[in-house]
């Protein structure tokens, strides 16, 4: 069985769209994603959207979990606060502002892990860690080895940290699927990860995918609730 894992998306429906468009090309039996659909940049309705409308099981990241705790905010609140108070916590404002309550309660119902089984093999899905939601699985993270040997699962794959690797370690496949929306690994382009499972055996290979940055870009320009230092983060990949 061969599929898709996506996520750290953070309201960047320029680079899902490219991302979607890639993996149909790819053959894959079903995507998965690490959830972060919102948060940062200013599609978070069109992402979850996105994500519902492809039939997408995400798990529910840091920010949507912040986010959907949140109310609504109206124009009026808007306007009664302050421009750092606007920027701080990745555009919170602005999402909490425009978010629909249909995808608000969405956020709010998705699950913290998934686990499936693949050919045979279990395979968990979690945002950060498998003991937190915002534990950072880096590959060269300390944490690694003992989470590995304290999970339960053959195939562990996470996000949250924006930057993609894959290992093995105490016998257990660790993937990390990048960012679709605001990667960190130097380069603009999205990534994601193609995961094929047959015979026991595990075949992951990362994936980068150009998108229309410029798209994103201009529209974090011509909105004053974002914080302009994204363009930066965002033109260079970090």
């Amino acid at each position: 069985m061969r599929f898709a894992v996506l996520g750290d998306v953070h309201g960047n429906v320029y680079a899902l769209r490219s991302v979607i468009e890639d993996i149909n090309n790819r053959n894959v039996d079903f995507i998965l994603s690490t959830g972060d659909l919102v948060g940062y940049m200013p599609f978070p309705n069109e992402v979850v959207d996105l994500i519902r409308r492809t039939g997408i099981l995400s798990v529910q990241g840091n920010h949507d979990k912040y986010i959907s705790s949140c109310k609504h905010l109206s124009n009026d609140q808007i306007a009664k606060m302050s421009q750092q108070e606007i920027l701080a916590n990745a555009s919170a404002a602005y999402t909490n502002m425009v978010l629909t309550e249909e995808n608000r309660n969405y956020l709010r119902s998705m699950p913290s892990q998934v686990r499936i089984q693949v050919d045979g093999l279990n395979v968990l899905v979690v945002h950060g860690s498998p003991r937190r939601i915002d534990e950072y699985m880096y590959e060269d993270s300390p944490a690694l080895k003992e989470i590995a040997e304290t999970t339960d699962a053959d195939i562990i794959i996470s996000g949250h940290t924006h930057i993609p690797f894959t290992t093995v370690l105490k016998g257990k496949h660790i993937i990390n699927a990048g960012s679709a929306g605001k990667p960190k690994h130097g380069r603009p382009d999205a990534t994601y990860v193609i995961v094929d499972v047959k015979d026991n055996k595990v075949i992951s290979e990362i994936i980068e995918t150009p998108y229309e940055v410029e798209k994103i870009i201009n529209a974090i320009e011509s909105n004053n609730m974002f914080d302009k230092r994204l363009i930066d983060m965002l033109s260079k990949g970090y």
